[in-house]
């Protein structure tokens, strides 16, 4: 999901009748109508189609018809539109963070090693199949063969790529609070997730080095024949 996409739903909340609303609906057991929510909250009728109509558009809701009387057939009456929060998920932090990824790393990793497997060898596994999943995915994009397209990709998971000198260089680390806590464990995971995405876009000429630098991603792609 966009940056521009997160704002503006999370954006959506600033309006003070708007947050009310959202936090009115998300906290009742069933979804919830229009005149309910007005009558709870105080709120003119007019502004309450409006803002849960906008919650809807920002994704922050959804929309449902039931017949609250429970009768149906002619003579039921039409349906009512109810409000519920939306599975959508958002959450914005600048620099950008993937602490999701790199749990769903960790988790896929420990449940192989409970399987039976040494740990240190599935964690750089698992990290280089779920980059290699993207880099597949990220064939579309244009160029994926080339250092350029390996940053356009790598740019969509928060690590703020950029090209010099045909080198790869990740000016924002997606895992940063983990990794000062963890660093050997997060940077040698980083560094396998990386390569797998440079392998699936079909970067033969790029390898995954380790070159931490204060500030920035422990990992850089330079060509393979500069190793």
């Amino acid at each position: 999901m966009s940056l521009e996409s997160q704002a503006a739903g999370i954006g959506a909340l600033a309006d003070d009748t708007r947050r009310a609303l959202y936090e009115y609906v998300v906290a009742q057991a069933e979804p919830v109508g229009r005149e309910r929510a007005a009558k709870a909250l105080g709120i003119a009728q007019h502004n309450v189609n409006f803002h849960l109509d906008r919650l809807v558009d920002e994704g922050l809701l959804v929309v449902e018809f039931k017949r609250l009387s429970g009768r149906t057939g002619p003579g039921a009456g039409r349906p009512s539109k109810l409000y519920r929060r939306s599975d959508r998920e958002f959450s914005v932090t600048l620099p950008p963070r993937r602490y999701d990824l790199v749990g769903d790393i960790l988790a896929a990793a420990v449940t192989r090693a409970t399987a039976g497997e040494p740990l240190d060898d599935v964690l750089g596994d698992v990290a280089r199949t779920e980059g290699l999943a993207l880099g597949e995915a990220g064939r579309s994009l244009g160029d994926p063969n080339t250092p350029e397209g390996l940053a356009r990709v790598l740019g969509t998971q928060g690590y703020e790529p950029q090209v010099r000198d045909g080198v790869v260089e990740l000016d924002n680390c997606p895992f940063d609070s983990l990794a000062r806590k963890h660093t050997g464990l997060v940077c040698t995971l980083n560094k396998s997730f990386v390569q797998g995405v440079a392998d699936g876009l079909g970067c033969d000429g790029l390898t995954a080095c380790l070159e931490p630098d204060p500030g920035r991603c422990c990992v850089k792609a330079r060509p393979t024949a500069d190793q």
